[in-house]
């Protein structure tokens, strides 16, 4: 087990993370890589079944292409723990991510369990992309020791952790945010908690935008996400990158922001809310803006 010793006297040797889908796994993969004993929770065993899957094939794809080494892999996965009951993983963490569906009433009450299971001190991060931090710090009655950690698919690819302060939050947790994600080999920026924040608020605008312009038979789908990788050094389209993040989360984000602002513009487009009602989510369900059922994205009839 690695210890991260910090500035401020606090060392990180074992993380929670809350959520094994998509994001959940991902952020579990990476403490793991850290060096840390990693614990992941789930409320439901496939779902933890799943999200250990997918960090081991992740890793044996980077054996085959030879950028992680078989020994590597039986490091890092010595260093991982799957639990279904949530006071066990969370007991002696010295920190805890959560990464739960974006409904606001579920994260509240899992940082409520949170705030009652973990040591003082343990340090608390929600990997919303949206939901104000402060509703959800205040849930915990520890507010100070929590802390947006707003993490990028693919996680273990993604170099960008987003931090989001909110009033209530200390110092102390946003230099161990900062540190810990440094360790997990993250590029760190720190946002005030505005609906939003500073990336999903931009990343969710150009999608709808991306998405209106398709509706609007402007160009292709292909021809949209090139335009912006080859024009403006995207490394990945916005229609691709929304089937990616989830065509049902990209929506969410819109109606959140449309409530937040009181401002009808951040509505989801109709062709985007009839993708999400024909359960074409993206990439985790196999079709979304484009067909994904190769593995990569293919053009696809709307």
């Amino acid at each position: 087990m690695n210890k991260m010793l910090l500035a401020i006297d606090m060392e990180i040797g074992q993380v929670a993370v809350i959520g094994a889908g998509t994001m959940g796994a991902g952020i579990a993969q990476v403490c793991a890589q850290a060096g840390w004993t990693t614990h992941l929770y789930d409320a439901f065993p496939q779902g933890l079944e799943k999200g250990v899957s997918t960090i081991d094939a992740f890793w044996d794809k980077g054996i085959a292409r030879g950028k992680t080494t078989p020994e590597q892999k039986m490091q890092w996965a010595a260093n991982l723990s799957t639990f279904s009951d949530l006071e066990e993983a969370v007991k002696n963490a010295d920190m805890v991510i959560e990464a739960v569906p974006e409904i606001p009433s579920l994260k509240q009450q899992v940082f409520a369990d949170l705030g009652r299971l973990t040591r003082t001190g343990c340090i608390l991060g929600t990997n919303t992309s949206s939901i104000s931090i402060a509703d959800i710090a205040e849930s915990s009655g520890r507010a100070e020791d929590v802390i947006g950690m707003h993490f990028f698919n693919p996680v273990p690819i993604m170099s960008l952790l987003e931090l989001v302060r909110h009033d209530a939050c200390s110092q102390r947790t946003i230099t161990i945010a900062e540190a810990a994600g440094k360790a997990m080999g993250k590029t760190t920026i720190l946002v005030k908690d505005v609906p939003g924040f500073a990336t999903s608020r931009l990343g969710v605008v150009l999608g709808n935008e991306a998405i209106r312009m398709l509706a609007d038979g402007v160009a292709s789908a292909r021809d949209i996400d090139t335009a912006m990788e080859l024009g403006y050094r995207h490394p990945m389209g916005p229609l691709a990158l929304s089937d990616l993040v989830g065509l049902d989360v990209r929506r969410d984000i819109l109606l959140n922001l449309a409530k937040s602002f009181n401002d009808d513009s951040y509505l989801p487009h109709p062709l985007l809310n009839k993708l999400v009602a024909e359960g074409r989510l993206g990439k985790k369900s196999g079709k979304g803006i484009y067909d994904w059922t190769s593995g990569k994205a293919e053009e696809s009839d709307l």
